[in-house]
């Protein structure tokens, strides 16, 4: 009997289990309770076997005639006839040994992506709801690190492997080798509390020795330099966006990553009220932010109603759903912006491994080298984003404004203070700080005398 479809499919139950066979031993069983069960019926060293194909219709008839004639071949090998179900049984016990073996012995790679999926789960207990450089560590990891790492075993990466990687980064900046080395910290130590290994091989690293010393960031701008900033900004070839997000870090003193993630439902009236990035100083969670805001920054902030993120990411992200993720423009592409429109800005040419690494990269889109003509460029010494936030803490300063004030705009609290600290308490001095800053801001571009008002009792906050 050749079997069709039509013929499996009009087969139907009976009291008891029944066979439905073709030939040379492919056969079909239907079971009193519908399921039909392809099976290839031998005799192996005088034993009556019957093999498991797999269940109909899940598996089609072309499938399970392809499985049969598999299975018929090992069993009438001329040289080596053996049997087809216990050498199943074998493929499927090393298979599962092999799995078992990756998961106690994981690779480099295999690490990259369980500890990249831990630690962007809001839900996992390994990761940090602050923690917003997820996405930044994992492209260094997918850069720097498994191309080099990436087939190697875990317990296998010796301190001397860290240290020849960090070695073959010489050249492209402190920060960066600095930076790369924290985040491959953090993830070994992930792997020793999840006791995939027993020691970290990024232990004692010195300064000035394996690691580079740091270069001391404090980069302020000067008063000609400000002006140049916000007079010549708007003619580079930065985008509107972003040029916004800028003149706002120098405007409010905040930090690069919090303005690029302002929201619409942040912002209540002529306050902004959020929730800091965890200090350096007390490693705890902040209580939230309120910083008053001007005219100036008003008039950057722009309408709110109906939006969410106030400078969302021109890139269209899609979860694994396919829907549209909401996100907005990352710290990572203002700092690139800046630095491409700086005419102290040199274009370098791609390293060698740069297309093996990008090719590796979760994200799909394709990076460009853009290339500013210096007529579109910021005549101004190299600066970061950051430094505009540190002019403004300065500056602030300057005008006449107590430590605890400017602490209070930045969110530096010193230790202890966090848990007592009253969100309104400094409201009355920093919306008077605000206003004196935006001042000072005008009189530089315009050359003006400023008329800054110091701190006095009886002033009213918005």
């Amino acid at each position: 009997m050749k079997f069709t479809d039509k013929l499996i499919g009009n087969l139907k139950p009976q009291e008891k289990k029944y066979y439905v066979r073709e030939s040379k031993g492919f056969s079909i069983r239907v079971l009193p309770t519908g399921v039909k069960t392809w099976l290839f019926i031998y005799n192996f060293d005088g034993k009556r076997r019957e093999m498991n194909l797999g269940i109909y219709p899940t598996m089609s008839l072309a499938d399970a005639r392809t499985a049969y004639s598999n299975a018929y071949s090992i069993l009438h090998d001329k040289q080596n006839p053996r049997d087809p179900q216990e050498e199943r049984d074998q493929k499927h016990a090393a298979e599962r040994q092999a799995r078992e073996d990756r998961d106690k012995h994981p690779t480099v790679g295999m690490l990259v992506t369980e500890y990249i999926r831990k630690v962007s789960d809001a839900k996992n207990e390994h990761a940090n709801p602050l923690k917003t450089s997820w996405e930044e560590d994992q492209r260094i990891l997918n850069k720097d690190v498994v191309p080099v790492w990436g087939e190697r075993k875990v317990e296998d990466i010796t301190r001397k492997d860290v240290l020849r990687l960090l070695d073959n980064m010489q050249g492209r900046g402190n920060g960066i080798i600095t930076n790369t080395f924290k985040i491959i910290r953090r993830m070994f130590r992930y792997a020793v509390k999840q006791e995939i290994i027993v020691t970290t091989p990024c232990y004692a690293f010195e300064r000035g020795e394996e690691l580079p010393r740091p270069v001391s960031k404090e980069r302020n701008l000067t008063e000609e330099e400000v002006k140049a900033f916000l007079t010549g900004i708007d003619n580079t070839a930065i985008s509107g966006e972003i040029r916004n997000i800028l003149k706002l870090i120098l405007l409010t003193g905040q930090r690069p990553g919090e303005v690029t993630a302002m929201h619409a439902s942040e912002i209540n009236g002529k306050w902004w009220e959020f929730t800091p990035k965890e200090t350096k100083i007390t490693k705890e969670i902040p209580r939230k932010q309120r910083i008053y805001l001007t005219e100036m920054a008003l008039s950057l902030i722009g309408d709110t109603k109906g939006k969410g993120y106030l400078f969302p990411s021109p890139i269209t992200k899609l979860d694994d759903n396919d829907k549209v993720i909401d996100d907005c423009i990352t710290e990572r592409a203002v700092s690139a912006a800046l630095r491409r429109n700086l005419l102290t800005h040199e274009v370098k040419p791609k390293p060698a491994t740069w297309k093996k690494a990008v090719s590796t990269a979760k994200n799909k889109f394709k990076r460009k080298q853009f290339i500013v003509p210096d007529e579109k460029k910021l005549g101004i010494a190299k600066f970061t984003p950051h430094d505009l936030r540190r002019t403004c803490a300065t500056m602030i300063s300057e005008i006449g404004y107590p430590d605890e004030v400017v602490d209070a705009i930045l969110a530096h609290l010193k230790k202890g203070e966090i848990r007592t600290y009253n969100k309104n308490k400094y409201d009355r001095d920093k919306q008077m700080a605000m206003e004196a800053w935006e001042r000072k801001l005008n009189s530089i571009v315009t050359n003006t005398e400023s008329n800054v008002i110091p701190i006095t009792a009886g002033r009213k906050s918005a």
